[in-house]
């Protein structure tokens, strides 16, 4: 998933965001209320972790502007040190998602986005990921290119949807192992294999190349002939 952390304290923001990204999400990061809701308005995030007591802007007045400026609804998790019934009635009203109290788990936060982002989709609806010409429709697991489908293995599957998610940012090595193993990532050479077969599946039939390496840093999905 694609992620925003709006989050003053830089301990709590750090661990969230090294914890999320090592679980393969692409992360942006605020410490304020006003740069948090710019962030918000400007990208697309799947969901958005938004710290209940902020500067320049508390979380409160921050998802109610998101929820009345904002051009599509975008999940909210609120974090909170406040367990009071009053406190999490106040959060929903302002049109959070869900909360979570501090302290809290990463595993539980991770877990809740996952929810929210799913749950925000309309019923019946099949979300489908596109770059360039590339299309992956999650719901039926189907991938085509044009107007050719494509067969994929699961792991370069999974590969895929994460790179898509992220285009066209690059997603590092750490980030994919992350995301196809968890903590028990196989030899150096598994991850080569399985995008080795991403790319010939992708690319190799085609005159424009989406897949590229990025040296030193990792792998990126992006439409070659879109504005920088």
């Amino acid at each position: 998933m694609r992620l925003l952390i709006i989050e003053d304290n830089r301990d709590i923001a750090a661990n969230l965001m090294d914890f999320l990204e090592a679980r393969g999400h692409v992360v942006d990061m605020a410490g304020d209320g006003v740069g948090g809701l710019h962030l918000a308005l400007t990208n697309d995030y799947d969901a958005i972790v938004l710290d209940l007591m902020l500067p320049g802007m508390d979380g409160l007045t921050l998802c109610r502007k998101l929820r009345t400026e904002a051009e599509r609804h975008t999940p909210v998790l609120m974090l909170t040190a406040r367990d009071s019934l009053d406190d999490k009635i106040q959060g929903l009203e302002a049109g959070a998602d869900d909360y979570v109290i501090k302290p809290f788990a990463l595993r539980e936060v991770e877990t809740r986005l996952r929810t929210i982002a799913r749950r925000s989709l309309p019923q019946g609806q099949v979300q489908k990921l596109r770059v360039a010409d590339l299309t992956y429709d999650i719901g039926t697991y189907r991938v085509t290119r044009g107007e050719q489908v494509i067969d994929l293995p699961p792991i370069p599957l999974k590969l895929l949807e994460l790179l898509m998610r992220a285009s066209p940012q690059v997603v590092t090595r750490q980030q994919m192992e992350a995301a196809v193993w968890a903590d028990h990532p196989p030899d150096s050479d598994a991850l080569k294999a399985h995008l080795h077969i991403l790319r010939d599946a992708i690319d190799k039939a085609f005159a424009a190349r989406l897949l590229r390496t990025v040296r030193g840093v990792g792998y990126q999905i992006a439409d070659p002939h879109a504005e920088p």
